[in-house]
């Protein structure tokens, strides 16, 4: 069972990572020592998760690249045939298998996860994707709506066609707005309730997380401004009667001292970043979606090279831990973390950052956090 479901074993602050299913990960720079997406790169740094007691790996669907001089997430492990595999190869960390709902068929998405979830022993997350990138769906041969109703409208469907497969133990059909379905019925189904994560910026979408997902993705940008986000959230859902719980992303470049820390950032983030990359990410993020607070996001190209868009995690290993501190104490539930190469700097974090998280309380030591359960 995910650990991300609660319960005695669950941690105080969730650290996950993402994105390193994609190439350059969070990072759009030129430096050859940018993340390199392969196979044989994620499997090492999910058995350094693994083992290290982090919590979550989220990767990001994605079906054609940024352009500029590395075609920044030109080349994508897809995401359900990824969580799969590192799932079938690990012991405790949940994988999420990032879905766009207009791409794939709930019915066929229900019998993917019920599947997985018995390859992973119920650490499969599912994180919903209801669209915004244009230009993929016209690669998809799709038309995406224009406005977040509808948008959002298909996605509730969906997911309630995969909540209905999941817990109907009678073949049934369905008469929607979108689906017409005959004769359905979802065998296998899940051991247990899969955590639900979406990123959703608009107002529609914030409705649409409220109703459905145990975790809401969004950027911290100003930790203040973020304070006032999360308990309006948290004060909606719990009018539904529900609890949820905001996650945010990071961008960590730590080193022993905070000018070897600002110079790397300086070096990848800046001198050498795909600027033309990062100009086509922030132009589609203006035209298509709402996850960037817009009268912000003019503000934070800079972010978008040296993390898209992350928190910075940018210093010391105290440092670094007083940043996750803050996020914490911001009421944000947990954070994922990118690195310019995720597998060569995790062990420095992991050695220097994670202890001193676990003697303020805000982790637990992964041997603790086991038995605990």
């Amino acid at each position: 069972m995910s650990m991300l479901n609660g319960g005695p074993a669950a941690q105080p602050f969730f650290l996950g990572t993402f994105a390193s299913n994609c190439s350059g990960g969070m990072t759009v720079t030129k430096l050859p020592e940018r993340w390199v997406n392969s196979w044989d790169n994620n499997l090492r740094l999910a058995r350094l998760l693994d083992d290290a007691g982090i919590d979550f790996m989220l990767p990001i669907a994605r079906w054609i690249g940024y352009g500029g001089a590395t075609n920044f997430h030109g080349s994508v492990l897809e995401t359900i045939t990824w969580a799969t595999g590192l799932l079938a190869l690990t012991r405790n960390i949940t994988l999420f298998a990032t879905t766009h709902t207009t791409a794939n068929h709930p019915v066929v998405v229900a019998k993917q996860l019920a599947t997985i979830d018995q390859i992973g022993a119920g650490r499969i997350g599912l994180n919903i994707v209801a669209g915004w990138n244009k230009p993929e769906y016209e690669a998809l041969g799709l038309t995406l709506p224009d406005d977040h109703v509808t948008r959002y409208g298909y996605a509730q469907e969906w997911f309630d066609i995969v909540q209905a497969l999941w817990s109907r133990t009678e073949a049934f059909d369905w008469d929607g707005t979108y689906f017409k379905l005959k004769n359905v019925l979802g065998d296998p189904r899940p051991s247990s309730e899969l955590p639900i994560l979406n990123a959703a910026g608009s107002e529609e979408g914030r409705r649409f997380a409220v109703r459905n997902a145990n975790f809401l993705f969004t950027p911290a940008i100003d930790l203040e401004r973020s304070k006032d986000e999360i308990q309006a959230l948290k004060g909606q859902a719990l009018e539904a009667g529900r609890k949820v719980d905001v996650l945010t992303f990071s961008h960590v470049v730590c080193r022993p001292s905070e000018k070897e820390a600002k110079d790397y950032l300086e070096h990848f983030g800046r001198i050498n970043a795909d600027w033309a990359a990062v100009d086509n990410l922030v132009r589609l993020q203006f035209a298509h979606a709402q996850s960037f607070p817009h009268d912000l996001l003019a503000l934070i190209r800079d972010r978008m090279a040296a993390g898209h868009g992350g928190f910075p995690l940018t210093g010391t290993p105290e440092q670094v831990a007083d940043g996750i501190t803050a996020l914490h104490e911001a009421g944000f539930r947990g954070t994922t973390l990118s690195f310019v190469d995720y597998a060569e700097e995790f062990p420095y974090f992991r050695d220097t950052v994670l202890p001193i998280l676990e003697q303020r309380g805000i982790r637990m030591a992964p041997g603790a956090a086991r038995s605990a359960a």
